[in-house]
This record gives structure tokens, C-alpha cells and sequence, in this order.
């Protein structure tokens, strides 16, 4: 192992001063011009509003008249960053920067000595990979001077198809067709039926909501045209907002989009399905109380429950939570773990190993990246940070992690300064670390925010990397055959799995050992030692006492077995048992439920017959109040039409008895 002399570029802050320079901000008015000149409109407003972001803060200053439409555009520019912290700002400054002019630095830097860290350089002899008893010569790569891999040398390997692997750990880029997805990191993925969809991503500090899905058998790219579910259209604003930092996880031939930063963020954590053989979205509906909307949190599948753990929330907020979804009853859980909890971060990677500890590594907070690794027991549910052994990986934050079989493999991510090369494996049963690959220059692998998945190829698993940031935005696929494989320990633990993981073997050197590992109901590996006999010695009555001693210990464990199982199907029965009654339990709430809804349907018939019968009610009122007036009217008239008939009927008797009336002749 030989040491050398490398160079990286400033930590943050003192390199996005430098980017700032070089961009043209000194603080003047005219620097805003200066950078107009430089880049696009767009780029140049996001430009300025991260400046002022970093160096000042959040925007509280008036809104300018709309007389003054530039001053208008960087104002709504800036306000719009919201309360980003400023180190953040600084990075995001500078990935834009690095995305316009990936050179930047080299040409701002002439005058000035980068920092030199020291790095290790495997200058040992290659062996040959030996594979399924062939013996093939280790495949080296050769960096060109941009960081791009330029040439592949390899001799003993012949290869007719340009996308077989052939050799082990060892990073190719395999050559696909098709139209690939926009360059991007933050994105979502996952494999379903040797297909793997990638979903949503950031791209220059803007959010996506594309799904694309690569045949990883025919490695062709193609983009899928998705629609709204007919039941979800009232949410399809939601169904349809682009989103980075969120969970793609695969589901019963379905995906599962789990929270992420959306630019209009919702009050709680929302969860989409999408349907692969519809192509349509839709939201899941779930019960209880849901976390808060986030984004870069871990998403660990544990049987049939997604366990959760911290993330960033719409307020640039870190947080170290953890909370439970049950994918049978939909329900949200919060869990209060034992124990000290990892600290709040995000951009981390989880694990799950034998469906019972969930294990948290790296990630980072707004300054600070993280190598701890912590691990949770879903039994017991305390938090522990173990001891890990071996090559213990870097600080990172940003990197993709799956596990195969006991193995977890962690590629990319990074710090402040740069991505990281190396590609680890964690044996979660030993927390022994050890590297599967490095690479060199500024390669897709050593990037953040890219995804990572394992797939079938011809019989073995294979890694598949896609996309990330390292300086510029990347949309390529890269494969990796680990030659990691998953074997049973034989070594004995001694204390409970939960607390230490780790095996202790207990052979000894002066005899031979023939080792049984049984299980018992409490979760402990216990080890049954036996002395192999040889047959050859001549030491009669002693192991006529041995075997004697272990035929008496072989009946006891006879019966202790079969108390066991007799105690394990007691159990099961009383676990169908109480399955039985949960599911009379789960019919009665149903028809309670459907008894509810009908009541509920009749109350509402109910009200609206009430409301008819007040609205004909004050209807007859005004008709009692008509009637009553038309009679008075019909009464008075009546009453007149008998006063003047008195009255003529007078003047005509008169008229016949010869006394007229007398006329007035007076003037």
C-alpha cells in the first residue's frame, strides 16, 4: 500500500466565495449585471437569489413596484428560496455553478494551492478472478483526463455481447437504447419484473415528475405516459407534482412514492401508488396520524410494514423520527424508541437484516456529514451503536445502499469536498466493513443522490447504478457483480443477537469440534459440542461413559425438543386462534361500518324530508293567512250588498204607495 498526494478543492464556505467570484459577485450593483451577461436568464435569477440566500438570509425586504420588472424578478427569485439555510444555498450555488461550467474552478484556482490530502493508492499485484472454476484476469480501467472512463483493457475476458459481466466488482457501463431520462440525482427506483422505473429527481435545483423504466433484459429506456386514477382526480394536482428526495418503493407488482420536497409541500406525509399494468396514479388512503411532510428520509420494508426514519421537513427542519406504516390495515404508528436515537439527518441509508434490526448509516446535516451506524431492535425497540470492524467507510451523505442476502452495499454519496470513490460492503452479522471497488476522477459512482438497485443477470445479482451529482448531473447506468456472497456463520453467538451481532466462534485447538446450531424460542444460537470419538483408540471404558453420558443429554434434548414443539403448535394454535377472531372481528366492524353508512343515509333522507315538510308548512301558513283576508273581503262585500239592497228596496214602495221622493230643486 503505497501513499500519495492528491488535491480537492476548498470546503464550504471558502469554495462558494470562490464560485461567487468567479461568477462576478463582489457586492456591487453592477455584479448582478455582470452575471446576466454570463448565463440565461433563469440561471442567472436562481444565481442571484442563492447569493443573496448564503450571504444575507431569508428575504424580508418590500416588494418592488411592478415599474421595475428586473428588480421584481430577482426579488420573486429570492423570495421564493423561502428559509433555505445558507449552507445549503452555498452547495446549490455551487452545483449550478459546476452544471453551467464544470471547469470553473481550475480556471478560477491557477494562482492558488489546492489543499493536499493524503490518499491511498493499491499499488498490489492483480490476481485473477475466479469464477464458476475459471480463472479470468482482473478488467483495468483507464481514467482519461476529464474523469471519464477512456479505455477498458482486458485480455483473457472475451465477450460477444458488450452488456455481459464478466468479471467481479468492477464497475461497467453497459450500452443501452432508447431516449435515457433527463440527467438528475434525488430521483426514486425500483425493480419490478426485470424493470427498473426511476421516478421524480432534481435537476438544477428544479424539481421532476417524469417516469421512465428500463428493460434490464433488453437494456432499452423508454418514458411512460401515466394518468390519473378515475377515483383520484380530485387529487390529481398532488398525483402530479414533481418531487425529488422521496422513496420509491416496489409493492405488490406496484410502486409506492413516498413523501419527497414538492414545491407547494402538503401539511403530511403523502403516499402514491402506481399502478404498473394501468399506468395510472392514485393516493393511498391511510389511517391514523401520518408523519409531517418531508423529504430524504430512509423507507425500510419489514415484512409487511414500511418502517420510516428522519428526513428534512418543509422547513429545512432535520429529524430523527420514527414512525410505522402497516401496509395490511393502511394505519400510521409513531414508535418511542429506547435507548439514544441516531441525531437528526437526512440523505442516509437503512437497512433491514433476519426482519428484526434495522440498521441507519451516514448521512448528513446542513454542514455536517456522518460515518456512525446505528442499529434499532424492532423487538425490543432500542436504539444501539455498535462497534464496527474493519475498513469503516468515510463520512457521507447522499448514498444508495441494498442488501444481498447478510451483505449491504453502500456506493456513492459524499461530503463538502467531493464524492466518494470507494464502494463498500457491510456484513451485517459481523458489522465488518470492506471495500468491493474504487474509481477514480470525477465517475457517475462517486456521486450524491444516486440510486442504486440489485437485479438478476444470467443467474448471479448484479448492482445497478443510476444517475447522481458529482459536479454535473448524470444520467448513466452503471453495473456491478459483487462477488460478496451470503454464507452461513459458523460461529456461535453467545449473547443476544440484539445487543452485540456479532459471532464468537468457540472451537478449540487441542480437539476436534463438531458443532449443531439450533435456535431456541428466546432468539439466542446456542452450541451443542460434541467430542468426535475415534474409533481407533483404545480407551474402552471411558467412552463407553462419554457415549453413555451423551445418549442420556440426547434423550433430554429429545424432550426438551419436543416440549418445544408441542409449545410452538400450542402457539400456532392459539395464533390461528386469535387470527380467527380478528377476522370475525375485522366482518363485524365491516358490517357495522355498512349499518353505520345506511343509518347515516337514512338520518340524511330524513332531514331532507323535514326540510320539505317546513318549507310546505310555512307554505300553508301563508295560504291559512290568504284565506282568512279573502274571507273578510268575501264577508264585507256580502254585508255592502245587503245595505244596498235594504235601501233600494225601500224607494220602490214608496214609489207605489204615491209619495215620491221630494226632488231638491234648489240651485
Amino acid at each position: 500500500m503505497a501513499m500519495a498526494r492528491a488535491t480537492s478543492g476548498p470546503a464550504y464556505p471558502e469554495r462558494f466565495y470562490a464560485a461567487a467570484s468567479y461568477v462576478g459577485f463582489d457586492g456591487s450593483d453592477s455584479s448582478a449585471k455582470q452575471v446576466s451577461s454570463k448565463f440565461s436568464n433563469d440561471t442567472a435569477l436562481l444565481l442571484y437569489a442563492l447569493y443573496q440566500q448564503a450571504t444575507v438570509g431569508p428575504c424580508n425586504t418590500p416588494k418592488p413596484s411592478a415599474w421595475r420588472p428586473v428588480e421584481q424578478s430577482k426579488w420573486k427569485s429570492w423570495q421564493g428560496l423561502g428559509s433555505m439555510p445558507s449552507i445549503e444555498a452555498m452547495r446549490l450555488f455551487v452545483k449550478i455553478l459546476e452544471e453551467d461550467d464544470p471547469t470553473w474552478y481550475s480556471r478560477a484556482s491557477k494562482d492558488i494551492p489546492d489543499p493536499v490530502v493524503d490518499v491511498q493508492i493499491n499499488t498490489t499485484k492483480d490476481e485473477p478472478v475466479v469464477e464458476n472454476g475459471n480463472s479470468f484476469s482482473e478488467t483495468k480501467t483507464i481514467s482519461a483526463e476529464n474523469g471519464g472512463l477512456a479505455e477498458t483493457q482486458d485480455k483473457d475476458v472475451v465477450s460477444e455481447n458488450p452488456n455481459t459481466v464478466s468479471v467481479y466488482n468492477q464497475w461497467t457501463a453497459p450500452q443501452t437504447s432508447g431516449q435515457r431520462p433527463k440527467a438528475r440525482y434525488e430521483h426514486g427506483a425500483a425493480v419490478i419484473q426485470d424493470k427498473m422505473y426511476i421516478y421524480g429527481g432534481n435537476h438544477n435545483g428544479r424539481y421532476l415528475g417524469d417516469l421512465h423504466v428500463l428493460d434490464l433484459k433488453s437494456w432499452t429506456w423508454s418514458r411512460v405516459e401515466t394518468k390519473v386514477a378515475t377515483e383520484s382526480e380530485e387529487n390529481s394536482p398532488t398525483l402530479r407534482s414533481p418531487c425529488a428526495g422521496h422513496s420509491l418503493i416496489p409493492w405488490d407488482n406496484k410502486l409506492l412514492s413516498i413523501g419527497g420536497h414538492t414545491k407547494n409541500p402538503s401539511e403530511s406525509m403523502q403516499v402514491k401508488v402506481f399502478d404498473t399494468h394501468t399506468y395510472t396514479w392514485s393516493m393511498l388512503k391511510t389511517y391514523g396520524k401520518p408523519p409531517v411532510s418531508r423529504g430524504g428520509q430512509s423507507v425500510t420494508v419489514v415484512g409487511k410494514t414500511l418502517v420510516i426514519f428522519g428526513g428534512q421537513d418543509a422547513k429545512r427542519s432535520l429529524l430523527n423520527d420514527l414512525h410505522v406504516l402497516d401496509l395490511e390495515t393502511m394505519t400510521w404508528d409513531e414508535i418511542d424508541a429506547l435507548g439514544v436515537s441516531p441525531s437528526p439527518r437526512s440523505d442516509h441509508a437503512a437497512a433491514v437484516h433476519a426482519e428484526r434490526y434495522l440498521l441507519i448509516f451516514g448521512g448528513g446535516s446542513h454542514a455536517t456529514c456522518f460515518d456512525d451506524l446505528h442499529v434499532l431492535d424492532l423487538q425490543t425497540m432500542e436504539w444501539s451503536r455498535p462497534a464496527q470492524q474493519g475498513e469503516v467507510p468515510t463520512p457521507r451523505s447522499g448514498h444508495a445502499g441494498v442488501t444481498i442476502g447478510e451483505n449491504w452495499f453502500i456506493v456513492g454519496g459524499g461530503d463538502n469536498k467531493s464524492g466518494a470513490s470507494e464502494s463498500v460492503v457491510l456484513n451485517m452479522s459481523t458489522l465488518t466493513w470492506s471495500v468491493v471497488a474504487s474509481v477514480q476522477g470525477r465517475v457517475p459512482i462517486a456521486s450524491e443522490g444516486l440510486s442504486l438497485v440489485v437485479s438478476s443477470y444470467n443467474g448471479e445479482d448484479v448492482l445497478v447504478a443510476f444517475g447522481g451529482y458529482n459536479g454535473r448531473y448524470n444520467n448513466e447506468i452503471n453495473l456491478l457483480k459483487p462477488s460478496h456472497k451470503s454464507t452461513l456463520q459458523t460461529k456461535t453467538l453467545e449473547a443476544p443477537l440484539p445487543v452485540s451481532l456479532s459471532a464468537v466462534n468457540n472451537a478449540t485447538t487441542t480437539r476436534d469440534i463438531e458443532s449443531e446450531v439450533e435456535v431456541s424460542q428466546e432468539g439466542r444460537v446456542r452450541e451443542i459440542v460434541m467430542d468426535n470419538v475415534n474409533p481407533g483408540s483404545k480407551v474402552g471404558g471411558t467412552n463407553e461413559h462419554i457415549v453413555a453420558t451423551l445418549k442420556s443429554e440426547k434423550e433430554e434434548l429429545e424432550t426438551s425438543l419436543n416440549k418445544e414443539k408441542m409449545q410452538t403448535l400450542q402457539l400456532k394454535q392459539e395464533l390461528a386462534d386469535g387470527e380467527s377472531r380478528n377476522s370475525d372481528l375485522y366482518k363485524e366492524l365491516q358490517s357495522v361500518r355498512g349499518q353505520l353508512a345506511a343509518e347515516q343515509s337514512r338520518c340524511f333522507k330524513l332531514e331532507v324530508d323535514v326540510a320539505e315538510l317546513r318549507q310546505k308548512l310555512q307554505t300553508l301558513e301563508t295560504l291559512q293567512k290568504e284565506l282568512e283576508l279573502l274571507q273578510r273581503q268575501k264577508a264585507a262585500s256580502e254585508q255592502a250588498a245587503m245595505n244596498a239592497k235594504r235601501q233600494s228596496s225601500g224607494g220602490v214602495w214608496g214609489w207605489l204607495a204615491g209619495s215620491p221622493q221630494e226632488r231638491d230643486d234648489s240651485p
